[in-house]
């Protein structure tokens, strides 16, 4: 089959500018998350932090939901249908978030509940279908690249969510998500389908069968723990970065914005995925750089609750400094595109990084468990991470190296 040797082609593009309108909205709640709460009437502090880890929960869980149904849908339809099928959906989603504090006809809190649900939902098909996209149409050679320059651009529309909720109303960031996404559906137009899935469209082989990874250990095995190398990055955004403000308080540090720690924590992730997927790339080796990049993790959010809430400047440059070193995630879910056949490839592709970003259910949660057990903050953020960290090196040291797979294959 041939390939697409030209590394910045019409997939790339879509792709990365789905993601970036994919990480915009989806961060976007962590950055208004007090505004909005405010203005639909929860104005005391300890509500706005639980009822916003409960829309947090119902957002990602919304997008565990959805990587399942577009991940099948992709393998059994197509992967361009899902790529500008789900953009549809969290667009729409996110236009009508901007309105939940002007409705009477029901509780604002079930309604933001319920579109942060109908919005996650929709998130969770856009980054899978472009990376399987992107890894099925470049060469085995440069399709890291590929993947590179999708994960880089689309991070750093967090960035770009922190300036527009910081010029503008909390609604007006809602809309702009929005617009975004519906702006983008127009690239349509010259997009097209992935040849590998295109050959085996008509083929009589078991398509989207997402309960086959669950058929032996060994793939069970292969499939979580490319999950669990990732979770780590979403304890940093999801516990660390959104939380903040709570975290600071208790260590003595008041005046840190949720918004600016997310903000300067994606600028690090946004270097970081193009510094971890050229790596990758130069070294010939997706494991090694995991490796270092997880390592350095680990290192930099111990500094986080050693030495960040010294002074502001501190809090921010280990934001961004920890925010870099889990920019692995250009790696990881060109890992994940790579670790099976074309017939399960859009499943796992998008099932994978919607059950990481759907794992801040678990850590949230654990979050507060750990919380109401002990009364104690900053120590329920620290067991959450112990646990998450254990779990991602002990996954990682049972991967099997990718870098140069030929994807030109079915599962059994």
């Amino acid at each position: 089959m041939i390939k697409n040797s030209k590394i910045l082609n019409v997939l790339v593009v879509v792709a990365a500018l789905g993601y970036f309108v994919d990480i915009y909205d989806l961060v976007l709640f962590g950055i208004v998350r007090k505004a909005s709460l405010i203005a639909i009437g929860i104005t005391d502090e300890v509500q706005q932090t639980m009822i916003g880890a409960t829309l947090l929960n119902w957002q990602m869980g919304g997008m565990l939901i959805g990587g399942i149904i577009w991940g099948i849908f992709g393998d059994k339809r197509g992967r361009i249908s899902v790529l500008f099928g789900s953009i549809l959906m969290y667009s729409l989603a996110n236009i009508a978030n901007g309105f939940v504090a002007d409705v009477s006809f029901m509780d604002p809190v079930i309604l933001y509940a319920a579109l942060r649900f109908i919005a996650g939902v929709g998130l969770a098909g856009e980054l899978g279908a472009g990376i399987t996209l992107v890894s099925e149409t470049l060469s085995k050679e440069h399709r890291g690249y590929g993947t590179m320059l999708v994960a880089t651009v689309g991070i750093s529309g967090a960035v770009v969510a922190n300036l527009v909720a910081g010029a503008f109303d909390w609604k007006v960031s809602y809309f702009v998500g929005g617009g975004m996404g519906l702006a983008l559906l127009l690239l349509r137009i010259g997009a097209y389908e992935s040849g590998m899935f295109s050959q085996i469209k008509t083929a009589h082989v078991s398509k989207g069968n997402f309960l086959s990874l669950f058929s032996s250990w060994a793939k069970t095995k292969k499939y979580l723990s490319i999950i669990l190398i990732a979770v780590p990055v979403w304890y940093v955004v999801g516990i660390l970065m959104i939380f903040s403000p709570e975290l600071g308080k208790v260590m003595g540090l008041e005046g840190i914005s949720a918004g600016d720690a997310i903000m300067y924590s994606y600028i690090g992730i946004t270097l970081g995925d193009f510094a971890s997927g050229l790596l990758s790339q130069i070294w010939k080796s997706r494991i090694k750089a995991l490796r270092i990049f997880m390592i350095l993790t680990l290192v930099f959010t111990v500094a986080y609750f050693f030495v960040a809430f010294k002074s502001l400047f501190m809090f921010y440059t280990i934001a961004v400094l920890v925010g870099f070193f889990t920019g692995y995630w250009a790696v990881f879910i060109t890992m994940a595109s790579e670790q099976f056949g074309t017939n399960i490839r859009a499943t796992v592709t998008t099932t994978a990084p919607n059950f990481v970003r759907g794992s801040v259910v678990l850590l949230t949660s654990g979050f507060q468990l750990f919380h109401y057990l002990t009364g104690n903050l900053v120590l329920s953020a620290v067991v959450v991470g112990v646990i998450t960290f254990i779990l991602a090196f002990i996954s990682l040291g049972s991967l099997e190296e990718t870098f140069g797979k030929e994807l030109d294959y079915v599962e059994e």
